[in-house]
């Protein structure tokens, strides 16, 4: 039953999110890995602190550190959602994504390195 449940929630369009006090929060406590899926240019022109860059062209899951939970974050949010739905597909089962991507990051104020 898990199993199905699980599969249904990779091949839908629905993706698990993580709301925006719930990121500032675990970027606060240290307790997630922010990956930035956009390309390199994208994010050398702004960037969430701390974030590691894998950008979706190239994206593999399992480059990923494991032992916190993976918070996928993209521009606006649609390829953030692609590589979660990856990571999920590959069992990675402690990753997110931040819906809105940087831009709603930026319309809620959050500072950008």
């Amino acid at each position: 039953m898990i199993s199905g449940l699980l599969q249904k929630l990779v091949s839908s369009a629905s993706v698990p999110a993580i709301e925006h006090d719930e990121l500032v929060r675990a970027l606060k406590e240290k307790t997630c890995i922010l990956v930035d899926v956009r390309e390199p240019h994208e994010f050398k022109s702004g960037h969430i602190a701390g974030a590691i860059n894998h950008p979706l062209s190239s994206f593999d899951p399992a480059k990923i550190a494991k032992g916190k939970p993976m918070v996928l974050i993209c521009q606006a949010g649609g390829r953030s959602a692609k590589a979660l739905r990856r990571a999920l597909s590959a069992g990675r089962r402690d990753a997110r994504h931040y819906a809105g991507g940087m831009s709603r990051w930026r319309a809620f104020g959050g500072p950008v390195a």
